[in-house]
Formats: structure tokens, sequence, C-alpha cells
């Protein structure tokens, strides 16, 4: 491969990786689980930064939303940005996702600011997620939010404790 065949390569996959990014919010949102899932690989991980385990596996992440998506009314997924690292393995790369969900979850209108750290894998010519780390800022009932983005425990997603933000005060 030529050294101009190798970047428009690395284009071309930043560019299905954004996609891939977007195609999540999107999916989710429409609430398309058996679609989500496929977005991982067969291997995947979906976990949080707090350590808690989400799915280990296509089938267990399907589980997963299938489970919490029923749960939940209106969502909206926006993506902010993605920064996409490529290493040496033309099939592997990482990345780091900004965004914002406003989610309808027990009659509460929540807000939340939320990161994901990726690992993107390339099966049969086209990019999954490997694993897919979610982290927040803050998870709040909008109506709360004035009083609660300043406070350090503004995780509070309905029926879980408040807990302290996983950035920028865990990050420190």
């Amino acid at each position: 491969m030529s050294e101009l065949e190798a970047r428009l390569r690395r284009i071309e996959d930043r560019q299905e990786i954004h996609d891939l990014v977007l195609r999540y919010g999107f999916l989710v949102d429409d609430k398309e689980v058996d679609a989500v899932a496929e977005l991982f690989a067969p291997d995947a991980r979906l976990a949080t930064r707090r350590g808690s385990v989400k799915g280990e596996g296509r089938a267990a992440i399907r589980a997963y939303f299938t489970e919490r998506l029923a749960l939940l009314g209106p969502t909206n997924h926006v993506t902010h940005g993605t920064i996409v690292t490529f290493g040496d393995d033309p099939d592997l790369a990482a990345g780091l996702v900004g965004s914002h969900a406003e989610v309808w979850v027990n009659g509460h209108p929540m807000l939340a600011a939320l990161r994901y750290d990726d690992t993107y894998r390339r099966i049969d010519g086209r990019w999954h997620f490997q694993e897919r780390i979610q982290g927040y800022m803050y998870y709040v009932d909008v109506r709360e939010y004035p009083a609660l983005v300043g406070e350090t425990l503004r995780v509070r997603a309905a029926g879980v404790p408040p807990q302290p933000a996983d950035w920028p005060e865990r990050d420190l």
C-alpha cells in the first residue's frame, strides 16, 4: 500500500468510526435494540468508569439495552465530538467521545453530560465498539440542574444514591 493509499485509508477509517459513534446515539434514541447490539463486536464490553459492567459480549449488551430502554421514555443523545487515535494495528483504534443526553425516566426529565472512552475494532471490513466505557460529569433532574451542576455529588440517576462525578474530580 502506498503512503497516499494508507493516508486515505486512515481518513476513511476515521469517518466510519465517527459514523459508528453517531449511529449509536440515533439507534438508542429510536430504541432499536438489535441494531444497537450489532454496533458492538461479538466479544465487546460495555461498562462505566465506576467499574460496573453493563454487558460482556453482544448478547449481554443486547439484554442490557432491552431492559434499560424499556424503562425510558423519550431520549435524545447528542454527540459533540470524537477524538480518534490509531496505533500499530490497522484494525484497532481508540476514541474519546463527548456527549449529552436528555432522558425521560421514572417521570423525571433528566440531563446528562457523558464521556465515552472507546476502543474500536474492525471486523470483516466494518468498525465496531470493542469496549465502551461511560463516564458522567453530571446526571441530574433538569429542574435541579442549576443547583446541582456545581456540586460534587451530581450523578443522580433515578433510584441510585447521589454519587460524585467521574470528571473532573475523579481525574484530579
